[in-house]
Order: structure tokens, then sequence, then C-alpha cells
């Protein structure tokens, strides 16, 4: 549920992690024409036979990518799974998943139990039923999640694991792993990102003594531990508590933080809502959750600009960062120029930007920068024409007009194909 706390709030904004249901504000249209798009986008090569090992579970490309109606994971995301990149201690969201790790161990005396192997394919249950996210949910639709049938998902947010952690008896835990959602192209947004929840349960004895009810002492110390935390991790910064709504929190809030002179939106959380400590077999307790996105926060501490970069396998990135050393600054190497290709169509109903994001990603892979529209009109037959500017740009080398060209025209080919749309 923490964790949902970043999805509530990201879709909007960089990967962040405790804000599920706020800022999801996109269309769930036909399923048939969305699953049409997919079949099509699936590929039609060989599919590999090599196993990957994930929370100590065996899965091939089969288990998750799959030729049938409900399945919507291309081929480009099967190949993150299992890169698991917070778990390498060179690496920036590892350098930062470490430091959050710190502070707890330092401050609650490592009570705080860790886990940052768990499975990323959940049921939806486990990944909306159990932290109360309503069945008509736009967040539920095949246009904002991988399915991998009708009733497996790769998690949204880590808090897919919360209801049964809390079921095994877990009251103090960080869980941090990838998630993955359909999402848009820019320097902020990727499929795959990685979020960190942390849950803290209190029993009656807790609060008795305190002069307060149960859910006011555990806001009072929800906000006493993150706002130790963000001085770990920023300084001595100025901070501010911003009201908010979550669906599985009650009182729910944003912590923002003024750094590098403006506010900025740390993370989200609140005092878990009963029903979801009920699910989990903890009636007489109160809980307080929070989440937070990694990448959003290690772009600002490592001055990182964009998020592809995260997944390069460049040394000039990589040998930058080392273990144990928070906040180095990143220092670019040679910037490469972009090239914009722009692409207009009349649209259908059943067209949504993922779908075409989807597209564009599958063709051209991260060499995608960033895919924006920059115009639309309704003729006056009734039909609505947009036209999308594509930026092509390389981290590591030039691109070729060769290059850049085989790409333009395959995108347009898929698209066309796919979506059924009338190029112009």
């Amino acid at each position: 549920m923490a964790a949902a706390f970043a999805h509530h709030i990201l879709l909007s904004k960089p990967s962040s992690s405790f804000f599920f249901t706020k800022t999801l504000a996109k269309s769930n249209h036909g399923f048939t024409a969305f699953v049409s798009v997919i079949r099509r986008h699936k590929s039609t090569q060989p599919i590999a036979a090599s196993l990957l090992e994930l929370g100590g579970v065996q899965i091939s490309k089969q288990d998750v990518v799959k030729d049938e109606p409900t399945n919507n994971v291309p081929d480009l995301i099967f190949t993150k799974l299992g890169l698991q990149l917070h778990r390498r201690d060179n690496h920036p969201l590892g350098i930062l998943k470490n430091a959050i790790h710190e502070y707890f161990d330092s401050n609650y005396n490592s009570q705080f139990l860790k886990f940052d192997d768990l499975c990323p394919i959940v049921t939806t249950k486990q990944n909306f039923d159990d932290v109360l996210v309503p069945a008509d949910h736009v967040s539920r639709s095949y246009n904002d999640t991988y399915y991998i049938d009708a009733d497996t998902v790769l998690r949204c947010h880590t808090s897919a694991h919360q209801a049964e952690l809390l079921r095994k008896g877990y009251t103090n835990f960080l869980v941090t792993g990838d998630v993955y959602r359909r999402d848009s192209i820019d320097s902020t947004h990727y499929p795959v990102f990685h979020q960190m929840e942390g849950v803290r349960v209190f029993s009656p004895n807790d609060w008795n003594d305190s002069g307060k009810d149960g859910t006011s002492y555990a806001a009072d110390d929800l906000k006493a531990c993150l706002e130790g935390l963000a001085r770990h991790l920023f300084g001595a910064v100025e901070m501010r508590w911003v009201d908010t709504y979550f669906p599985f929190t009650n009182p729910s809030f944003e912590l923002e933080i003024y750094f590098q002179e403006k506010w900025l939106e740390v993370l989200g959380c609140g005092v878990m809502e009963q029903e979801i400590l009920k699910r989990g077999g903890k009636t007489d307790n109160v809980a307080w959750a929070f989440g937070l996105g990694l990448e959003r926060l290690a772009m600002v501490l490592f001055d990182i600009p964009d998020i592809r970069l995260f997944w390069s396998t460049d040394k000039r990135f990589t040998s930058q960062f080392t273990k144990g050393q928070l906040g180095i600054k990143f220092k670019p190497f040679s910037k490469y120029p972009p090239c914009y290709k722009d692409m207009s169509f009349w649209i259908n109903d059943s067209f949504t930007e993922n779908n075409l994001c989807e597209i564009v990603r599958g063709v051209a892979g991260d060499l995608a920068e960033e895919v924006v529209l920059i115009d639309n009109f309704t003729n006056k037959k009734g039909m609505t024409s947009h036209c999308y500017r594509i930026t092509y740009r390389s981290m590591e080398r030039s691109l070729t007009d060769e290059e850049i060209n085989e790409l333009q025209w395959n995108v347009r080919d898929q698209v066309q194909r796919q979506m059924n749309v009338e190029l112009r």
C-alpha cells in the first residue's frame, strides 16, 4: 500500500510510489480493440527457453509473454525482469536504497525487516483488491497495467506484497522492488521503475499511555520518522506536510522539501485503513505506511537528467558511482544531438496514447527519448487528428540519418497496422 502511494501520484510525476489513484485519469477504452492492438504487437520470433529466477521462483518467457487475449506484456518488458537495479550496490538506485536502510537500522535498532527480492508477478487481488483499489478504478485497465492473464499482472507497486507480509506476522518492514506500468515516453517516465514502501504496526500498548488515540499516535510517529529520513538524505532542508487523499490511508499526507530553490514532493504516506489491517489478521492494531520512488529521488540527489540512464551499461555512466557514496553528482558525457520526427493521423475510438508509446518503444527501444502531442484538431466531419513529435536520441552515440529514417518508417507502419489509424 505504501508503494501504492507512489503509484497514486506518479502518473503525472516522476517515479514516486505512494501515489496510486489521484492522477490516474486515463480512459479505459474497449477491451476488444485494445487487445487486438496488443496481439499484433507480439513478436513472432521464437521464444527463448532460458529461465529467470525471481524471488525464488523460476520464470520462463512463456510464463510472461503469452499469445492469449488478456496478455499485453511486450518482449521489451520481459527483458527487464530480473535485472533488479536496486540490488546493485554501485548503482544509484542501490546506493539510495542502502542509505534508506541505514537510516532505519540506526534509528530503529534494526527492527525493520527488509525485502528486496520478491517476485514481481502477482495476482490482481494482491495488486488491487488487497489495497482497496475499487473494482471500477481506471488503474485496473489494460491501458495502464501489464496483464499476464486476466488474474495475474506485473506488479504496479510494491504494496502488492503488503497484505501477505502482514498475514505472516511482520509488523515493521521495508519492501523494495521493480514495478511495471504502461506509461508515456519522456525524461522522467519509464515502463519499469523502482519503489520502496515502509510499514509499521502498533498495538494498543504502544499508545495507551500517550494520551493520544491510535490514529493520532501513528500519524505523529510517521511524520517524525519521515522528517528524519528526509534530513538523512537531503540534509537540513525546510519541510512541509500537505494533506491529501489515498484510498488506502486515512489521514493521508505528502511530504515536500525545499531543495535547490523549489518545493519537491518526496513521498506519500498515511495511517493505514483499518480494513487492510483486518484483512491481514490485525484487528486491534493501527499502522502507518509510506511509499517513495527511487528514480524520482535519485534523479535529484545524483543530478541524473534522464530516467533511461539508470539502465545504461556504458562505463562512462556506471563508473561514476561508488557503493556508500550518496549524492555523487553525475557528470554528463558527450551530449548527442536529438532528431525530431513528426507523425499525424486520424484517431479512432480505441486510440490511447499509452498504446502509441508501447509501439514506439517496441520499435525504437531506449532510442525513443520523448513522444509528445504537438497538435490536434477535429474537422467538420467529426474526425480528430493528432500530430505527435517523436524525439530520437542515443545517450551513447550519434545516430545516423539512415537509422532514424528506418525507425520512423517502422513506427509509422506499426502504428497504422496495429492501431487501425489513418496516417496523414
